[in-house]
């Protein structure tokens, strides 16, 4: 029968404790294994905490699946800072680079409903209205139109 462990774990610091140990310890496999297979695929979001799911069938072979924080958890990462801006479209709390928008559309391409990095890195600006960043020193707004309007397309072109 096949097992499946879904957990929080901190990026690139899982340990054996809790909460993965003592749920792997009873399926006999190599918990050093996976813990180090979590923190290798993790290691990119040290910090935070990033959904995990670990799937064990009958023959003890291990299949782990890593979520991504969200979207904003990631700005405020590359930002540095703690939180957002309480007053959204008046008070900004950073400002991004376009390649940073770009990194982060890469790392959550996957769980957007974009196809293209292009959108993606949109809708990465769209996050960047509610926390209160700006993009190259333009509101979320003005840079979402930049993009449309093709100013960032050969960055987009390097970038994907």
């Amino acid at each position: 029968m096949t097992e499946t462990i879904e957990a929080l774990i901190p990026g690139g610091s899982a340990t054996a404790g809790a909460p993965i140990g003592p749920a792997l310890g009873p399926l006999g496999v190599n918990i050093k294994q996976v813990v180090d297979q979590i923190n290798e695929k993790t290691k990119d979001f040290d910090g935070m905490q990033v959904p995990v799911k670990i799937t064990i069938d009958d023959n003890k072979n291990i299949e782990i699946e890593v979520g991504t924080p969200p979207t904003s958890a990631l700005i405020l990462q590359e930002l540095g800072i703690q939180k957002g801006s309480g007053t959204q479209n008046v008070d900004y709390v950073g400002d991004l680079t376009f390649d940073q928008v770009l990194k982060i559309a890469r790392m959550k391409i996957d769980s957007m409903l974009s196809n293209t990095i292009k959108n993606a890195s949109k809708e990465v600006m769209g996050t960047c209205i509610s926390v209160g960043v700006k993009i190259d020193g333009l509101t979320p707004q003005e840079s979402q139109k930049a993009v449309d309007d093709g100013r960032y397309d050969e960055a987009i072109q390097q970038g994907a």
